[in-house]
């Protein structure tokens, strides 16, 4: 059978230096297993961080039988570097996407990020997860990438393609939230949480369900038979399943690479709690049309998660001296917009994150397979894009085809 050459080791990354916030959380582990209880599955997930919690979930609701593997603890990889600036915006603005990819098909994607986050709303409601989500509005400020004018037309494009945008001059801006700029969009459809609380709170629905995690497990080959998947560990062990889906993030067997897609560097930090923050802004997620830019949220106790600098290079952020830099720069562009002082930050880390020439994470079978999906690319939207891979994964392997699925192909 002629298929990917799996033979090669995925990738391996250290995914992220220095202390996240998260990791010092509670409730953010998941039992796991030795050795699974049998051989054979319906589902082989390979990830348990935000995407594999989230798909396992859809599939146990299924009844599959589900089991979830990873080289290193569970919920110990990228998932507790997100920010958890859960958002409907796509890292590339809707006007600008349409240009890529044409309107129909860019109003479709932002329409559905906007349903995914709706979507995972009502999942964690439904699911009673205790991980601090609520919903908030974002606010995308002017900056060297997208001044006003492109700010207007930006609003306008959203408006056309359905979706809600109020358009601030600097004025209102100003008045608003004692921001100078010269425009900003203000939104809906946004929301915050404690990202691995809600992985690791999925990933016990899964369990109940009957899913079972293995840990440490990784992979080392991979074969697609015409009714089926076999799976090797590196321990010798050999697993079989009706589909295996790499929910991995960063680290990628190498047949799965994409031209689209890349490895770049993100640096993010917390200030100590007390800070006295502006009433409006625990209501909000703020970022800005900049390069690179800066984004920012409220956390518990009065502290602020604040992020960017970003670098389209696979390993700046294993370096902690850029680490270092990259915190006082983001705590300098705080202090310059908002007047909040961060002189040492509780928790400061650096990590890495995949990202796509369209904005659009990468979902669906990888070429030249049937039975082996992955799911990648997710850049600044990372949970927003594990819901949509969960509903579009879990719809796939059922046999059925989910309405979106052409936009996120490989590519």
């Amino acid at each position: 059978m002629n298929q990917p050459d799996f033979t090669a080791p995925p990738r391996s990354r250290s995914l992220r230096i220095g202390t996240p916030f998260w990791a010092e959380t509670p409730n953010i582990s998941a039992p796991c297993l030795a050795a699974p209880s049998q051989r054979g599955w319906d589902v082989i997930i390979v990830g348990t961080g935000i995407g594999g919690a989230l798909l396992a979930e859809a599939l146990t609701r299924k009844k599959q039988r589900v089991l979830l593997l990873d080289r290193r603890q569970p919920l110990r990889g990228s998932t507790l570097a997100s920010t958890a600036m859960i958002q409907h915006e796509i890292d590339v603005p809707l006007h600008r996407l349409a240009r890529q990819i044409g309107a129909k098909d860019a109003g479709r994607a932002w329409r559905r990020s906007a349903r995914a986050v709706e979507d995972l709303l009502a999942l964690t409601a439904e699911l009673k997860i205790d991980c601090r989500m609520e919903r908030k509005q974002a606010l995308y400020l002017a900056g060297d990438d997208m001044g006003h004018r492109a700010m207007m037309m930006e609003a306008e494009a959203r408006h056309q393609a359905g979706i809600a945008a109020d358009y601030l001059d600097a004025a209102a801006l100003q008045q608003r939230f004692g921001i100078d700029r010269t425009g900003a969009i203000l939104s809906d459809i946004s929301a915050s949480a404690n990202p691995a609380q809600l992985a690791a709170g999925l990933l016990a629905v899964a369990q109940a369900r009957g899913a079972e995690i293995v840990s440490p497990a990784e992979v080392t080959d991979i074969m697609e038979f015409s009714d089926g998947v076999a799976l090797a560990l590196a321990d010798g062990k050999i697993l079989s399943a009706g589909a295996v889906v790499f929910c991995t993030g960063y680290e990628f067997l190498p047949a799965m690479q994409s031209a689209r897609h890349r490895i770049a560097s993100t640096w993010a930090l917390v200030s100590e709690a007390g800070l006295k923050l502006p009433d409006w802004m625990d209501q909000m997620l703020v970022w800005e049309a900049a390069n690179p830019y800066l984004y920012f949220r409220t956390a518990p106790g009065g502290r602020i998660v604040a992020g960017g600098e970003d670098v389209g290079d696979a390993t700046l952020y294993t370096d902690a001296a850029v680490m270092r830099r990259k915190a006082k720069a983001i705590a300098e562009k705080l202090r310059k917009l908002t007047g909040i002082r961060i002189d040492k930050p509780a928790y400061v880390w650096a990590a890495a994150f995949g990202e796509t020439s369209d904005g659009l994470p990468i979902i669906g079978a990888v070429p030249g397979m049937n039975r082996v999906q992955t799911v990648m690319g997710f850049g600044g939207n990372g949970i927003t894009y594990a819901m949509i891979a969960a509903q579009v994964v879990a719809a796939t392997l059922d046999g059925s085809t989910d309405p979106d699925a052409d936009l996120f192909a490989y590519r």
